[in-house]
């Protein structure tokens, strides 16, 4: 096969490679986007709540509460469980993550992604204007549940502290909840409706939408493994389907699977994953959900999707690639069929993917420390479809000396030494 050459490979065509890809390519650079699938979107964006979170500024950080992490730790918690066997590899990342969730450090963190957030909604807005697929970005907001008074107050003091960075999300009682999703059913506390996200109600779609318009601006999109990159004198090298190719820059962009390309190279980047399950449900009776819903006691969220609702489960601690299991969907659909009239399951079997994460919370953009020509745009935690296209701006915007819209120090991969 003849040698093929580009600017700029891209490996990994989730929404964050896609979305570098795009950029870079706007900016005037022949980039070759490479996923070992045949076509974007079929890991980690597919699978998720579809919302663009613009109104999420304070990160998922690890509890700080005794009796909430007494209840993690025991396993018990629809919210969050781990895999036994599986313990001995993620505790150290996990005390690595409790540490970096100290109110100052969350807030450091919170701080240095408030750019990001803030013009995320903005950019996926560009995009789906220009890939022509306005169906896929409802301005929907999504709402969340809470059924204890203590929980509510928490929410509460939530939405005080976002008031201070210009977030208006409105506390709903009962009857305000009923007015805005009337087919929904229980007993609520209170809850939350958060006004400003957007709503996808496809996220693979919008990966892959976003990718056909990468090739209609002339983007070639290739089938290859990631663990082929070698570096080949000044340039890199790596093996697809379609034959070699050889490029001056490389993006580092294949979330969780990051640390096949990372470990080689040398770095300890303290990269691990939080898997996370899906299904989807035909609705009864013609209810209609409006807007995503977030049951936050009982730890799961249904989203209207196009193929259904889907009942997407809380955070799993395990090996990426070990067994799935169906723990939390057992139990989030029973629940899920109490507060939504829902029928049969359409899929033939459950989702399962990974969010990659770090210990802070933030993701690792820019410059690879000890190898010129290679970048990094991975390690996005929960906000993957939210921050792909901003992201993306922001790592084009540094490999082709723009000045970055954003501060990029906190996003250094020289912040894990």
């Amino acid at each position: 096969m003849a040698e093929l050459k580009a600017d700029t490979v891209v490996l990994g065509a989730g929404m964050v490679g896609v979305s570098a890809a795009l950029h870079l390519q706007k900016r005037g650079r022949d980039v070759a986007l490479i996923d070992r699938h045949n076509v974007a979107g079929e890991e980690t964006s597919f699978g998720n709540a579809g919302i663009i979170e613009c109104a999420s500024i304070f990160p998922y950080m690890f509890p700080r509460d005794v009796g909430e992490i007494l209840n993690y730790a025991l396993n018990r918690t629809p919210q969050m469980r781990y895999r036994v066997l599986d313990l001995p590899e993620f505790l150290p990342w996990l005390f690595r993550y409790y540490l970096a969730s100290s109110p100052a450090r969350a807030l450091a963190s919170a701080r240095a992604e408030l750019p990001l957030i803030r013009q995320s909604l903005i950019e996926h807005e560009a995009l789906v204007a220009e890939a022509g697929v306005p169906g896929l970005l409802r301005k929907t907001g999504w709402l969340k549940l809470y059924r204890s008074e203590a929980s509510l107050a928490k929410a509460v003091h939530e939405v005080t502290r976002a008031k201070a960075y210009g977030l208006d999300n409105q506390v709903l009682d009962a009857k305000a909840i009923a007015a805005r999703e009337p087919h929904l059913t229980g007993k609520f506390a209170g809850g939350v409706y958060l006004p400003t996200p957007g709503f996808v109600p496809d996220p693979g779609g919008l990966a892959k939408a976003y990718a056909a318009l990468f090739g209609r601006r002339g983007g070639r999109f290739f089938v290859g493994d990631g663990r082929t990159l070698e570096q080949h004198g000044r340039n890199w090298r790596i093996a697809t389907l379609q034959g070699s190719i050889t490029a001056r820059e490389v993006v580092l962009a294949m979330g969780p699977w990051s640390d096949q390309v990372l470990a080689p190279l040398g770095y300890a980047i303290p990269l691990q994953v939080k898997r996370g399950y899906h299904v989807h449900v035909a609705p009864r009776d013609n209810a209609v959900m409006n807007a995503p819903v977030l049951d936050a006691d009982l730890g799961y969220c249904l989203a209207p999707m196009n193929r259904g609702i889907r009942v997407t489960t809380g955070v799993e601690f395990a090996r990426r690639d070990a067994p799935a299991s169906s723990a939390q969907l057992d139990l989030a659909v029973p629940r899920a069929r109490k507060l939504f009239p829902l029928g049969e399951v359409i899929d033939a079997k459950p989702w399962k993917g990974a969010r990659p994460c770090l210990p802070d919370m933030l993701p690792v953009i820019g410059r690879a420390p000890r190898h010129p020509g290679l970048w990094f745009d991975f390690g996005h935690q929960h906000h993957g479809l939210t921050l792909g296209p901003v992201t993306g701006r922001l790592l084009a915007e540094m490999m082709t000396g723009e000045t970055p819209f954003a501060d990029t120090g906190p996003f250094a991969a020289e912040r894990f030494g």
